[in-house]
């Protein structure tokens, strides 16, 4: 296995709540996740050169043992930040501000820490691909990778258009959605009255995809191959205790990733992982404050089946 079998592109910022701030964006969750998890990535991303967002930002990746080589620094613009509006039962919305470090992703050392660490699989999102400059480096990126690259689509406003959603769905090879993404894409792209597998169908033969992960909150999980062929599926996982749901999906992703870059048994991942997005929805924020809190997640991954194509 690679020193870093799984690069991680996008953003990182904070996430600001009535209580307090806490480290946060996609990709970024995905990330310490895994590197907590002891699946190593690389993430690629930029924040302040010198600013207490960042401070807090690599405090948080220190904290996980999330390697820093590919975290950027930029002297002109600061580190992203997200105002986040909870409405009652869990829910919220997302005010992100605008021109932040992450926009600005440079191509050239980010394509070389790919070079130097090697990896099998490339993580890729839509939001940070509002701003031209990192649109046009994590495409190139994608573009020139080799390996699986999954995209977790991750639409918020500003960023959830047609055009931006093909043009990534065209660089990816697996693509993970919520059942709210899949019904925006199936107006797009596909019939919207037509059955999920049929849209599903529609959408994997459009854009070439070989894999297609569809989540549905408490409703569970569902695994599509080509022609909309269901592979697996699964329940909902139930949390009692409710904090709030910021980070599940990113959860449910790190999960899916380690799974595959391990070559553990793909429906038994999906199942983990699923659990796994239930147990983050009882905590404040993506992720526990002490990794340690993630020992026995570590232990069920490293015990999940290998892949019968291992």
């Amino acid at each position: 296995m690679p020193r870093c079998p799984i690069a991680v592109l996008g953003e990182a910022l904070v996430d600001e709540f009535h209580d307090g701030p806490v480290a946060g964006g996609a990709p970024f969750n995905v990330a310490r996740s895994l590197a907590a998890l002891g699946v190593p990535a690389l993430f690629i991303s930029r924040i302040g050169a010198d600013d207490a967002n960042g401070r807090l930002l690599l405090q948080s990746a220190r904290r996980y043992e999330l390697a820093e080589q590919g975290l950027q620094r930029d002297m002109a613009h600061a580190t992203g930040r997200v105002s986040v509006h909870e409405r009652p039962g869990g829910g919220h919305s997302f005010e992100i501000h605008g021109d932040a470090a992450w926009d600005h992703l440079d191509a050239d050392p980010a394509g070389a820490a790919l070079a130097e660490a090697g990896p099998g699989i490339l993580y890729f999102g839509s939001l940070a691909q509002r701003h031209p400059v990192s649109r046009a480096a994590i495409r190139a990126l994608a573009k020139a990778f080799a390996g699986v690259r999954l995209l977790d689509l991750n639409q918020r406003p500003g960023t959830d258009t047609p055009l931006l959603a093909a043009e990534s769905l065209m660089l990816a090879d697996w693509v993970k959605v919520n059942d709210e993404e899949l019904a925006r894409l199936a107006a797009w792209f596909a019939d919207p009255s037509g059955t999920e597998a049929a849209q599903v169908a529609a959408l994997m033969d459009r854009f070439a995809l070989q894999r297609l992960v569809l989540t549905c909150g408490p409703e569970g999980w569902r695994f599509y191959g080509p022609g909309g062929a269901l592979l697996a599926q699964g329940g909902g996982a139930a949390q009692p205790r409710l904090v709030d749901t910021v980070g599940a999906g990113d959860s449910f992703t790190a999960l899916l990733l380690a799974g595959l870059a391990l070559r553990r048994d793909l429906p038994a991942t999906l199942a983990l992982a699923n659990r796994y997005a239930a147990f983050i929805c009882g905590l404040r924020g993506p992720l526990p404050s002490h990794p340690q809190a993630l020992a026995s997640w570590r232990e069920a991954l490293q015990a999940l089946p290998p892949s019968p194509a291992a």
